[in-house]
């Protein structure tokens, strides 16, 4: 069985570890109403829609 040698402090635990958290940007999708770029789960400025259905008064 393995066993380390010595002993993996925290800071150098944490710092081999530090990038996970990072996340990509999220992609834009056309909204299916007006066609507008729009953040993915969100209402759509330009139109005022989500799921279908008119959520923001419109500009």
């Amino acid at each position: 069985m393995a066993v380390p040698k010595c002993k993996v402090s925290k800071a150098r635990r944490d710092k081999r570890r530090s990038n996970v958290w990072k996340l990509d940007v999220p992609g834009f999708v056309a909204c299916p109403k007006c066609g507008e770029p729009v953040m993915p789960h969100r209402a759509c400025k330009a139109c005022g829609s989500y799921n279908g259905r008119e959520v923001l008064a419109a500009k």
